[in-house]
C-alpha cells in the first residue's frame, strides 16, 4: 500500500515550507498519522515534529449537455500537513 501519493507543491505550501517548516502531501485515505510519519521520515530522511490530517469527501457534479443531464462525483482524498523539526528542510526539486 502506497501511503504517500504526491507532494502538494503550491505557492502557499512553498511559503509555509520556507518560513514554518510545513509541507503538504496527498496521502492514502486509509493511512493514519503514524504511517504517514514513518513514510515521510523514510522517504526524505528528515525528523517529523507533528502531523495534521484533513479528509475531503467527494463532491457531486452535474452539467447540462445536448444529450441531457450528466451526473458525476469527484474523488475523495486525504491531505497531510507535516511539520518538520527545527532546521530540517525538504527539497522537492533536487531529483529532477
Amino acid at each position: 500500500m502506497d501511503i504517500i501519493i504526491r507532494p502538494i507543491v503550491t505557492e502557499k505550501m512553498n511559503r509555509q515550507g520556507d518560513s514554518l517548516g510545513k509541507y503538504g502531501f496527498m496521502v492514502s485515505t486509509v493511512a493514519n498519522k503514524l504511517q504517514v510519519k514513518n513514510a515521510i521520515e523514510k522517504l526524505y530522511s528528515v525528523n517529523v515534529a507533528s502531523i495534521n490530517t484533513i479528509s475531503y469527501s467527494g463532491k457531486s457534479k452535474t452539467r447540462n449537455t445536448r444529450s441531457g443531464l450528466l451526473r458525476g462525483k469527484s474523488s475523495a482524498f486525504k491531505k497531510a500537513i507535516v511539520t518538520l523539526a527545527k532546521g530540517e528542510k525538504i527539497d522537492f526539486y533536487s531529483n529532477i
